[in-house]
């Protein structure tokens, strides 16, 4: 995939990944001129990082699936879902809300070589994200389905809440599957760790305050 387009940019404080779902509830004038120009011509939209000082330049389109609620002025509650990855080649500030041209990006494809390893760290990715959903509930058990290949269990591993943005966003950005699931793996591990932990400790506290000696010792 490899096309250029002009695109509205919405900059927020959070990353979007393709294929997740993202809610939003649109409040400002600009923004709802957007998004009701985007749904009158069914168009996407880039959603882009912005840390408070400055955007990212690599982001992810939403598609609005779904308008939950429309207020009486002007105000809605709309579902999106992330579908492709950009980089923003230029701005435009001719319209209230921000435009770009962007050009659009996928991973590249699995060598023949790499194959059989990103499906077996796919599996690890799903088997360690079934154990954090035990104690976190974030997925639902249609987001575990055996059609996902590994750059959609890529993303769907980046997208775990234990994630910063940054990491996110380092995720969003890279182009190597493989990459993507050996990095989720191993930060997957460490996760699924520190909420073990977690819980265990909690679980203390509720009973009768003393830890084991593993804890005590950090092993």
């Amino acid at each position: 995939m490899s096309s250029e387009t002009i695109i509205p940019i919405f900059p927020l404080g959070l990353v979007l990944l393709p294929q997740k779902s993202l809610p939003l509830h649109i409040f400002e004038d600009r923004y709802k001129q957007m998004i009701n120009t985007c749904l009158a011509n069914d168009k996407v939209f880039g959603i882009v990082f912005f840390s408070g000082k400055q955007f990212k330049t690599i982001g992810c389109t939403a598609r609005i699936i779904d308008i939950l609620k429309r207020y009486d002025d002007g105000r809605m509650d709309i579902i999106t879902k992330g579908e492709n990855r950009f980089s923003i080649k230029a701005l435009f500030e001719k319209k209230p809300y921000m435009e770009a041209r962007v050009e659009f990006f996928d991973d590249q494809p699995i060598e023949n070589s790499e194959l059989e390893p990103s499906q077996k760290m796919a599996r690890s990715c799903i088997q360690l994200l079934k154990q954090i959903n035990a104690m976190t509930a974030q997925y639902s058990d249609a987001d575990f389905n055996d059609r996902l290949d590994p750059k959609a269990v890529s993303f769907l591993a980046a997208a775990c809440d234990g994630f910063s943005y940054q990491e996110k966003q380092r995720f969003l950005e890279m182009t190597v599957t493989v990459n993507r699931l050996q990095k989720a793996a191993r930060a997957l591990e460490q996760l699924a760790h520190r909420l073990t932990i977690t819980r265990e400790i909690e679980r203390i506290i509720g009973g009768n305050g003393n830890l084991p000696t593993s804890l005590k010792e950090g092993v």
